[in-house]
């Protein structure tokens, strides 16, 4: 196992031998609005070759394709969290179907249920959550999926559709055991985030990590959500998180899977590529 910090990367590197993919940047967040390209620079020169900018309502899914446009290294997604599946009609349908064919669109989502907040009502949450897999399904793209509080509903929803879907991950995950292996069984990808930094909440998750399969591993920030905890003083400006700290995330996952911090940033890279391209 990698001895604890060895290799830590800087937050600015200016070299880095290994190649990363962050499959969940928020990067049309407002708190990107000052210095967005500055943010990709740095993301580049800490070796994240590959983001995934994530698409969480129609304006922003928009606006990911857009920067998608712009960057030869930022790829989208395109789809309607459930915090927002009130708001799911035929019209926006209409408007997602458009959206999921742009060349730059890599994956269906952010979809799934919510449990946890219900800011959607949860009849809403599966009609839209199940709407999406189908247009997914028909489309060909794998799909991005958000799950809190809601595994027993999830899990047979995305069940029915799993044998016509080319993909799919469980972005950000953070379940239980018995959620861990339902969705490997359903060859779904594992989305882990900087919350395994985090010595408190992150516990329980650590020890399930070397459970995932090898071809089965994602990484990503989320940011400017779920900062690392653990790293160095002193804090990232604004105290955001940001995707030049995805190599921080690898190499605490390689610590914890018994890995060199280069192979799991392969793995995970290749991982990335098979998945959503």
């Amino acid at each position: 196992m990698t001895a604890p910090h060895s290799n830590t990367p800087s937050k600015t590197p200016s070299t880095a031998p290994d190649q990363w993919a962050d499959i969940g940047v928020n990067l049309t967040d407002r708190q990107f609005h000052d210095d967005r390209d500055t943010v990709i620079e740095r993301a580049a020169a800490a070796g994240v070759a590959w983001q995934l900018i994530t698409g969480t309502n129609i304006d922003e899914s928009r606006a990911a394709i857009a920067l998608a446009d712009e960057h030869p290294s930022l790829f989208a997604t395109a789809g309607l969290h459930p915090h927002s599946a009130r708001f799911y009609s035929s019209a926006l349908e209409k408007e997602l179907r458009e959206l999921l064919a742009h060349e730059q669109t890599k994956a269906a989502g952010e979809m799934g249920l919510d449990f946890n907040r219900d800011f959607s009502p949860r009849p809403d949450q599966e009609r839209a959550f199940e709407a999406q897999l189908a247009l997914a399904a028909e489309m060909k793209l794998p799909v991005f999926l958000h799950e809190r509080d809601a595994h027993e509903r999830f899990l047979p929803i995305l069940k029915s559709f799993r044998d016509d879907l080319p993909g799919a991950v469980v972005h950000c995950f953070t379940g239980s055991r018995q959620a861990l292996f339902a969705y490997l069984d359903l060859d779904c990808h594992i989305g882990i985030t900087g919350w395994i930094c985090d010595e408190r909440r992150g516990k329980s998750l650590a020890e399930l990590v070397p459970n995932i399969p090898d071809q089965r591993l994602l990484l990503e920030t989320d940011a400017p959500y779920l900062l690392p905890r653990d790293l160095p003083e002193p804090p990232p400006k604004k105290r955001r998180n940001e995707p030049s700290l995805l190599p921080w995330i690898g190499q605490r996952v390689a610590q914890l899977r018994g890995q060199q911090t280069e192979e799991v940033a392969a793995i995970t890279y290749a991982n990335t590529v098979n998945l959503f391209r």
